[in-house]
C-alpha cells in the first residue's frame, strides 16, 4: 500500500501510477461517483470510491465495501495507493492524518486466511510528493519516498484506537522527512527547495526554440486556461484538470497544425513537424518560470 500525501488532486495518482509496472489502484472521493455508468468507467481504470461524512453519512457504509475489495487485492499482491491527509489541498505542509490508512493496513494484518495462515504480509510504502508549482503546466516534481512499514512495527495486541493512533503517529513520522514545510508566501524558501536554474548553455541553445514554441501553443493553452480556471477557482484541481485536458486536446491540436500546413504547402516534410513542434512546446517548458506567481 503506498500512504501519500495529497497536494494536488488526481495528478498525485497519475504521478504514483507511473511509477510502478504493475497496475496501481486508487481511492477517490466518493462524491465523485455520481451513476453507475461512471462507477463502471472508474472501476475500469482502477479507482475505487471512499466516501467521507460531509458527502452523505448514508454512504459511509460503502466504504466498508471499498476496504473489502482493497483486502482482495493485497491478497493477490495487487498495490493500492491512498491519500492519508484525505482532502486534497494546494499546500507545501502535511495535514492531519486520516485514520483510513491505519484502519486499511491493520485489518489486512489482521485477515484470515486460508490454512491458518494469518494475516497479509503487506508492506505499506511512505512518499512524499512535492510540486514546484500549482498552477504552471511544467513543473519539477520531488518524490520522496520512506521506510517501509510492516505488522512487525506495531502492537496488534492493544486496542483499536490505540492501534490506529500508533500507526498514524509512525506514518506522520515518515510523511514529516518527505513532504516539504514551506510557507505560500515564502518565495525565498520555494525557490531555494523547488527551483531548478537552467544552465546558460540551454538557455543560448533553447532559446529560439522556446519562444517558438511560446508561440506555436498559446492558441491552445490560453483559452482552455481561462475556461478552467473560471471553474476551478474555488477547489484546488486546476492544475489536475488543465493536465487531464491538455493531455487529450494537444495531439488534435497538433494534427490540425500539421494538415493545414500540408493542404497548403503540400510538402511531404510537414511530417518532421509531429517532432519539431512538441520539441518547442519542450524547450519552453525548460526554460519558463517554475514557481508560482
Amino acid at each position: 500500500m503506498i500512504a501519500c500525501n495529497h497536494p494536488n488532486s488526481f495528478l498525485d495518482s497519475v504521478i504514483l501510477d507511473t511509477l510502478f509496472k504493475q497496475s496501481v489502484w486508487n481511492l477517490a472521493r466518493g462524491d465523485s461517483f455520481i451513476n453507475k455508468t461512471v462507477k463502471k468507467i472508474f472501476a475500469s481504470l482502477k479507482i475505487l470510491p471512499v466516501y467521507r461524512t460531509s458527502e452523505g453519512v448514508e454512504n459511509i457504509s460503502e466504504n466498508y465495501k471499498t476496504f473489502e475489495d482493497c483486502i482482495s487485492i493485497f491478497k493477490k499482491n495487487g498495490i493500492v495507493a491512498i491519500f492519508s491527509e484525505g482532502k486534497c489541498i494546494n499546500e507545501w505542509h502535511l495535514r492531519p492524518l486520516k485514520k483510513g490508512t491505519a484502519r486499511l493496513a491493520i485489518k489486512a494484518w489482521e485477515e484470515n486466511l486460508p490454512a491458518g495462515r494469518q494475516g497479509i504480509p503487506l508492506q505499506v510504502l511512505p512518499v512524499g510528493i512535492n510540486y514546484s508549482s500549482f498552477t504552471r503546466f511544467g513543473k519539477n516534481i520531488f518524490l520522496n519516498f520512506g521506510d517501509i512499514i510492516t505488522a512487525n512495527d506495531s502492537d496488534l495486541n492493544i486496542a483499536e484506537g490505540l492501534q490506529h493512533q500508533s500507526f498514524n503517529e509512525k506514518l506522520k513520522k515518515q510523511l514529516e522527512g518527505l513532504v516539504y514545510e514551506i510557507p505560500k508566501n515564502d518565495k525565498k524558501a520555494q525557490s531555494a527547495k523547488l527551483e531548478i536554474k537552467p544552465s546558460l548553455f540551454k538557455k543560448i541553445v533553447l532559446s529560439i526554440p522556446a519562444a517558438t514554441g511560446w508561440l506555436i501553443h498559446l492558441p491552445l493553452y490560453l483559452p482552455i486556461k481561462k475556461i478552467v480556471w473560471k471553474r476551478t477557482i474555488k477547489n484546488d484541481h486546476y492544475d489536475s484538470v488543465m493536465t487531464g485536458i491538455l493531455l487529450f486536446t494537444y495531439p488534435f491540436y497538433l494534427l490540425i497544425i500539421i494538415l493545414s500546413l500540408w493542404m497548403i504547402l503540400k510538402c511531404w516534410w510537414v511530417v518532421f513537424l509531429f517532432l519539431l513542434i512538441p520539441f518547442t512546446a519542450w524547450s519552453y517548458i525548460q526554460l519558463k518560470p517554475q514557481l508560482d506567481k
